[in-house]
């Protein structure tokens, strides 16, 4: 007689939410037609406050304007369809489903006057944010430094400077809006820093080299997805762990980060760090070689060199956990993945001239459209630009139909948290003008 056959598992967004129970499905249900209302009525009509408590405070000033031989791109809006979705509920008995107990509405404040002289990129599809609170972004600077130089002895003295100039405190406090408290950005910003670490001195700027980056990837790798091993050889690697600069970064920020994070978050975390070492590999090939790639090679490239290591950690920074079947839905794979290609195609457009002003020859978007496509600098530039545009559209209209198609609270939230990354991204290339400046196209 043969054995019986097992029904195979199932895993869909629908059959997720019945985990949730009958009470969260029927408070979604209702969030879903209210969302439905949201996108079907008209055009900029703004939601009421998260908080009577809370006033908005004053629009930014205006974009630069775009001259007409500009490409017809969208322009900054924080009022989208896209925003007043995430942003959450309103209305009786939606509070405990909101990012925070009096939640800020999505409005730009003024600009400090240390971060007024940023611009921009002219005709660029983006949100603004309000400026980062300044007394976390103080609190994150202090302790990020204090563990860069007393925990991993990160850079010699005369890389202070460059350290203090990227301003990752103000980075990461403006993507996180939602972290409950310091110890829950330093994990971001720990990770954040680790990263450029290895970016730096394995890659790029201090000492990187394409040549023989494979090891040195695969070793600092197992600080972070630990390697099991005989007793005669875990203290030769445990001691490696030690031996330079990026590894030592990373395996002390993972031991922070496990500490915090739910098995599944961790593994998702290591999951999307292997993904972004390929994508340096294929750089890296491409720079032994020589070789400029087709437009959709390098953009396949920064599907995986790219930040998504960032936003997939929005819950464990906010405090709370998506599960991991939602998390691994195709869909919701699809808005990760182009969070992370859109902020990407960010950092080649604001670090153009500051990579044309490196040794080397810098692969980026514009330099490969211009390369492959036979376009002046100039034009190749603002074809980037609308790169950037469609992938920007496209992030937010798949956002808005997985929050309709599953509006469950963990899953909304996190949605949140992905959009406020990007905003936030975008907001630090902006005023960082320590690091970035526009080219002269306009």
């Amino acid at each position: 007689m043969p054995a019986p056959e097992l029904t195979p598992p199932q895993s869909n967004l629908s059959e997720a939410a019945t985990h949730f129970g009958a009470r969260v499905l029927a408070d979604a249900a209702s969030r879903a037609r209210d969302i439905m209302a949201v996108i079907s009525g008209p055009s900029g009509t703004p939601l009421p406050p998260a908080s009577p408590e809370v006033s908005a405070p004053a629009p930014a000033p205006a974009p630069a304007p775009i001259p007409p031989d500009a490409p017809p791109t969208g322009a900054p809006a924080a009022g989208t369809g896209l925003d007043r979705i995430l942003r959450g509920p309103s209305g009786l008995g939606t509070a405990g489903l909101r990012l925070f107990g009096r939640e800020e509405p999505l409005t730009p404040s003024e600009p400090s006057v240390d971060t007024a002289e940023g611009r921009p990129v002219p005709g660029l599809y983006y949100h603004a944010i309000p400026e980062p609170d300044p007394a976390r972004v103080q609190e994150v600077s202090r302790r990020i430094k204090a563990w860069a130089l007393d925990e991993v002895s990160l850079y010699p003295d005369e890389w202070e400077d460059q350290f203090d100039g990227f301003s990752v405190g103000r980075y990461m406090v403006g993507c996180h809006p939602d972290a409950p408290t310091i110890d829950h950005l330093m994990l971001a910003t720990r990770l954040m820093v680790a990263e450029n670490a290895v970016d730096d001195c394995y890659c790029e700027d201090h000492g990187g080299s394409p040549v023989g980056l494979g090891e040195r990837l695969l070793l600092a790798h197992t600080a972070l997805d630990p390697l099991y091993t005989t007793k005669e050889y875990q203290p030769q690697w445990s001691e490696s762990l030690h031996a330079d600069a990026p590894r030592r970064a990373y395996r002390s920020a993972m031991e922070y980060f496990v500490r915090a994070a739910g098995p599944s978050q961790a593994d998702r975390l290591r999951h999307d760090m292997a993904r972004l070492h390929m994508g340096y590999l294929a750089e890296a090939a491409w720079a032994q070689s020589d070789h400029v790639p087709e437009v959709w090679e390098y953009l396949a490239m920064r599907q995986f060199n790219n930040f998504r290591p960032c936003p997939t950690i929005t819950d464990t920074v906010g405090g709370y956990e998506l599960p991991a079947d939602l998390h691994a839905q195709p869909g919701m794979q699809k808005v990760i993945a182009l969070a992370g290609n859109a902020t990407t195609i960010v950092n080649d457009l604001y670090s153009y001239t500051k990579e044309l002003d490196s040794p080397g020859h810098h692969l980026n978007l514009p330099v490969v459209i211009a390369e492959r496509e036979g376009l002046s600098d100039r034009d190749a530039y603002l074809k980037s630009v609308e790169v950037h545009n469609d992938l920007m559209h496209d992030f937010e209209t798949e956002a808005a139909a997985l929050a309709v198609s599953c509006p469950l609270p963990s899953v909304q939230r996190f949605l949140r948290g992905v959009a406020a990354w990007v905003d936030g991204n975008h907001h630090w290339h902006r005023s960082n003008t320590y690091r970035y400046s526009l080219p002269d196209f306009w």
